[in-house]
């Protein structure tokens, strides 16, 4: 586990891992980690080998007994502090998102606070946990059901929200009672490590959570580990179902979410001037790096599309591309050059499939951060259903902007999609709202609300192809994913009696 570093790269730079409560160095592989908006080499992340990642379910398997046995009102106790530390510490959490992935300071800020949310969800679990009883269902029987918790749970979490989305996940599966290894990004390590650090801070016992970095080889150790009994994914569609098939093969329970193409429609009679403003924070926000992104815009009618197209050009006209960390700055650069220019290639692509580039920006420069991963705002018009950028999932500041007839026929286009993650409708017509709500095959829907993400008490999950398993990610739905429902019946006979055998089908006739 103390394996050394690679030749030239100080061991003091290298983020590790956090078995059973302590830093450790298995930094024989380390990855580089950039700042995104210079394109500097800051830090390295060790990617762990298998015996690794065997080390840390075997700390969260030692540590599961006794966690499983501490109280509920205990284990939110340990929540509640945790929520304390986060907020002290936020400044240090959102500057190391920023640092590593790019977002702009205030929306880092924003994600942080959304992931402290699921923490405060998490510690009314005394309350989340109490299970249903039944007095006299048959003579002298009674029956109740409990919930509890599974023993060893995973979460696999991507670039883009390094801090929330592994907060989805492990608070609401320790405060459970199960213990968690938790495998985030390589490419923004430092915030969930951070987390770790803060989680022993604040009483949780050594080896109840751990976490490792890496790549496939720890995504695959954990999927075939007999001893790990559930796994959270967040990420792209194709591996998410890898996550799932492979996971559920070999007997875990799996909630795998996976990618997007969010359309929103914006209806003739649509406050367009608010629309719009919607619409730019949605499609440009964190540089377009959400799974519940809006990255098409359906637009009924030619009339609604010219002027949403023209008033979007104003406001681009406006939009500050910059460093993160300058609060005045609107969006930050792309997390990586490798996404960079796979973002960029598709901008390419659609100019050669035939939509109309309005906005181009890949000719942007920072002054001061020419080597950054910067990728201006770019805007589509005249996309079809048939092409590449409108079928497959971009994740970067891209929208297209497709013309349709009708309301059912904006409907159609999001039907027929092979994602189902979020969808929302500008309207001032509450039937034609009420319509689109109802009928649409989306999982999130909006109505005159662009990311209509749940809050922390509701769950969030799509359809079709955007959510492979059954049940949502954190609310209601977590603490069903994270334990198992048990039905208890008993009957005590009275003393001295003894009762005849029976051999019909009890019933309480």
């Amino acid at each position: 586990m103390n394996a050394r570093p690679a030749k030239n790269i100080d061991s003091a730079t290298i983020v590790g891992h956090f078995i059973n409560g302590a830093d450790v160095a298995d930094s024989n592989r380390p990855e580089a980690i950039t700042d995104p908006a210079t394109g500097e080499v800051t830090r390295h992340v060790a990617m762990a080998s298998k015996q690794t990642v065997e080390d840390a379910v075997a700390a969260a398997e030692t540590a599961f007994p006794a966690w499983r046995n501490t109280p509920p009102a205990k284990r939110a106790r340990i929540m509640f502090r945790f929520k304390q530390l986060l907020e002290e510490h936020a400044d240090e959490i959102v500057a190391a998102i920023t640092n590593e992935h790019g977002k702009v300071l205030d929306d880092a800020m924003g994600e942080f606070i959304r992931g402290v949310e699921v923490v405060e969800y998490a510690c009314g679990i005394p309350e989340l946990l109490k299970g249903e009883f039944s007095k006299n269902v048959g003579p002298k029987i009674d029956s109740w059901s409990e919930f509890q918790p599974l023993g060893v749970v995973a979460g696999i979490t991507p670039f883009n929200f390094p801090a929330m989305v592994p907060m989805w996940m492990y608070p609401v599966a320790i405060a459970c009672g199960n213990t968690f290894v938790l495998k985030p990004s390589e490419k923004d390590p430092s915030a969930p490590m951070l987390a770790a650090r803060l989680l022993k801070e604040a009483g949780l016992p050594d080896g109840v959570f751990n976490l490792v970095n890496g790549d496939k080889e720890a995504v695959d150790t954990l999927l075939h580990d007999k001893r790990v009994q559930a796994v959270s994914f967040v990420g792209s569609t194709p591996i998410a179902e890898y996550i799932y098939t492979t996971g559920t093969a070999n007997g875990k329970r799996v909630q795998a979410l996976g990618g997007a193409k969010n359309h929103a429609i914006v209806m003739p009679d649509a406050d367009i001037d608010n629309a719009v403003s919607a619409l730019m924070g949605a499609a440009y926000g964190s540089c377009g790096e959400r799974c519940m992104a809006i990255s098409v815009a359906v637009c009924v009618g030619d009339d609604t599309a010219d002027t949403v197209v023209s008033k979007f050009r104003d406001e681009i006209a406006d939009l500050k591309v910059g460093n993160g960390t300058d609060t005045s700055n609107d969006m930050g650069p792309l997390v990586t050059k490798a996404h960079h220019d796979k973002v960029r290639a598709y901008v390419d692509l659609g100019v050669e499939e035939g939509a109309d580039l309005v906005i181009d920006g890949r000719g942007l420069s920072v002054d001061g951060h020419e080597d950054g991963f910067f990728l201006g705002p770019c805007l589509f018009d005249n996309v079809t259903e048939d092409m590449r950028i409108y079928q497959e999932e971009i994740f970067g500041p891209v929208l297209c902007v497709v013309r349709a007839e009708s309301e059912e026929h904006a409907m159609r286009l999001i039907d027929e999609h092979e994602y189902g993650n979020g969808t929302c409708i500008f309207t001032r017509d509450g039937e034609a709202a009420r319509y689109f709500a109802d009928n649409i095959k989306v999982g999130m829907v909006g109505i005159n609300v662009p990311l209509p993400v749940p809050v922390a008490y509701h769950s969030f999950g799509g359809w079709k192809r955007s959510l492979f398993g059954d049940l949502y990610a954190y609310g209601p739905d977590s603490v069903r994913f994270y334990t198992r429902r048990k039905t208890i019946t008993q009957r005590w006979p009275s003393g001295g009696v003894r009762e005849k055998a029976q051999y019909t089908f009890p019933s309480n006739s």
